[in-house]
């Protein structure tokens, strides 16, 4: 994917990711923590961890091919190197939605006290790992976000506002 409707797809999807992401991360460690959150989210845990796995190359790809067509940029190459970084932790959040969603299942079958969920050991385990992926990813989204900002608009806007219509406002 190049171009959609006219304007390179990258600036578009990476909003996908964004949003996405952090959102998956943080569904995860509610219902990595809190059982009742799993049973509550159910299979939209596992789907919205699936859809920001696929959008991380989706976006990527799009952007690749936008830094083929942008002039060379110390900037540009510093967002893509760390671009390139997301796709592990999309990943681990799925994979752990997954097992999350799994493990709840058995809770809610079972009026709540499933021997899959509700092992001390294995919530914490799980609830541990889950935090520390989504921080990870979390983090990783905030500082390729920053790199692609950094890369789009240094030198690209005026510091002090200009005056357009002249001292009276008109």
């Amino acid at each position: 994917m190049t171009l959609i409707n006219g304007l390179p797809a990258h600036v578009l999807l990476v909003h996908v990711v964004v949003v996405l992401v952090p959102l998956t991360a943080l569904a995860l460690v509610a219902a990595a923590i809190w059982p009742r959150a799993a049973r509550r989210l159910g299979v939209l845990l596992p789907a919205l961890g699936l859809v920001s796995l696929v959008s991380v190359p989706l976006t990527t790809s799009a952007g690749e091919w936008l830094e083929r067509h942008v002039d060379s940029d110390p900037l540009v190459r510093r967002h893509t190197e760390l671009g390139d970084g997301l796709l592990p932790w999309a990943l681990g959040l799925f994979v752990l939605a997954v097992v999350v969603w799994w493990a709840g299942r058995g809770s809610r079958r079972e009026g709540g006290g499933g021997s899959r969920w509700s092992a001390l050991p294995v919530r914490i385990a799980l609830g541990l790992l889950s935090v520390v992926i989504a921080v990870g990813a979390v983090v990783d989204v905030y500082r390729i976000g920053d790199s692609g900002a950094k890369a789009a608009w240094h030198d690209g806007f005026s510091k002090s506002a200009h005056d357009q219509h002249g001292a009276d406002g008109s």
